[in-house]
């Protein structure tokens, strides 16, 4: 893309190159090489998220008047790329990028002015409360229910009461706030009876329950509401529309910017590659070389949304979902597949190679959370079908 070469671009480029090389420590560089999910352990993002946040970098895509960069939509895709490049630690996007763009939108003067500074400085780490069991990708069905009540404090006004749970909740153990779905209204349209609320975790009532995962991390959990009280102006946006803002909130959640990270990424799993035997098989160089060409198929794609082109807005995040997802799991087996031929020990192994095993288990559900694959290719049939018609 020829506005990625012109000068202003490059200068920018060196400007960020120069800003990891001096404020990106290796203790933070290696846990970031040697995490295994998008979520990395909150200390290790949390430290970096501060760093970003003294330069005044930490949200790229938020407005100016939130406290974001003002940069443009290419400067945005090269300091994704260096990002990156530089194995800087990923933040967690459940504050930053979910719930505060909907805070944005449909959020009082208070709630904005009290949460999103928080989100900027990693003051408040958040969760998700979306899946229940039995209503994950079916989020409509969902059932946590939430009764409004007077309040029992003596400045009176009223409280939602919730009674249920939620799962799958990433890094709850680790949260303070979560942004929650909740049933209020069981007539009519699953849709229709859905209210969003924002609450603090340390709220009496509620249970987090680990849930380990197949490499054997504690990454995810169950969140049980035994009569937990929520203030009415926890609430964001219009009682019983809530479906409406969890729209806006996944818009975010299945977009973003693949290609950067699955092209480090692929270039670890190639370094560690060249220490073992698995490139002097032919058909292995040319399985890598056909997962090159796929991330930059992404890339390619990527670039044109930026020049106005691409697929249109009611596909993109499906298909950049999909694309993304199942190209990272394709190379996460090549991963496997590297660290199958190393024969001496972990601790002294490339970074690919030791974290193969425990990455590839956990991106297995990459393509089933935030809409399964199969999904996302029903709503891109949808839109197919609607357009032919």
């Amino acid at each position: 893309m020829e506005s990625l070469n012109s000068a202003d671009a490059r200068a920018f480029r060196e400007e960020v190159r120069t800003f990891f090389a001096e404020k990106l420590t290796p203790e933070l560089r290696r846990g970031a090489r040697r995490g295994t999910s998008v979520f990395l352990h909150p200390d290790i993002a949390d430290a970096w998220q501060r760093i970003l946040h003294q330069q005044g970098w930490a949200a790229p895509d938020w407005p100016v008047e939130y406290g974001g960069t003002g940069w443009d939509e290419i400067q945005r895709y090269i300091w994704a790329e260096e990002y990156a490049r530089a194995h800087a630690p990923g933040l967690s996007p459940m504050g930053l990028k979910m719930v505060a763009p909907v805070i944005m939108h449909y959020g009082s003067p208070e709630q904005k002015a009290t949460l999103l500074p928080r989100i900027l400085s990693a003051d408040d780490r958040w969760c998700q409360g979306y899946s229940e069991p039995g209503s994950g990708s079916d989020l409509a069905s969902l059932k946590l229910r939430a009764v409004r009540e007077p309040a029992l404090a003596e400045a009176g006004g009223e409280d939602y009461v919730l009674n249920g749970s939620k799962i799958w909740t990433t890094h709850a153990h680790f949260a303070n706030r979560m942004f929650c779905l909740v049933r209020t209204n069981s007539e009519g349209r699953p849709q229709t009876g859905i209210t969003f609320l924002l609450l603090e975790m340390n709220t009496p009532g509620i249970t987090v329950s680990p849930i380990h995962t197949l490499a054997g991390e504690h990454e995810f959990n169950q969140v049980f509401f035994d009569d937990v009280r929520v203030p009415v102006s926890g609430r964001l946006g219009a009682e019983n529309d809530g479906w409406t803002v969890a729209k806006h909130l996944l818009t975010f959640e299945r977009s973003g910017r693949y290609a950067p990270g699955l092209g480090a990424y692929l270039d670890m799993v190639r370094e560690a590659a060249e220490s073992t035997g698995w490139l002097a098989h032919e058909g292995n160089r040319e399985r890598l070389a056909r997962e090159a060409i796929a991330v930059d198929a992404l890339r390619a794609i990527e670039l044109a949304v930026l020049e106005g082109g691409g697929p249109s807005d009611a596909v993109r995040p499906s298909m950049l979902k999909v694309l993304g997802t199942e190209t990272s799991q394709r190379i996460d087996l090549l991963a496997l597949e590297v660290a199958a031929e190393w024969d001496g020990s972990l601790d002294n192994a490339p970074d690919a190679i030791a974290i193969a095993m425990p990455k590839y288990l956990n991106n297995r559900a990459a393509s089933i959370y935030a809409g399964s694959n199969e999904i996302q290719r029903d709503l891109i049939a949808r839109v197919v079908v609607d357009q032919a018609a």
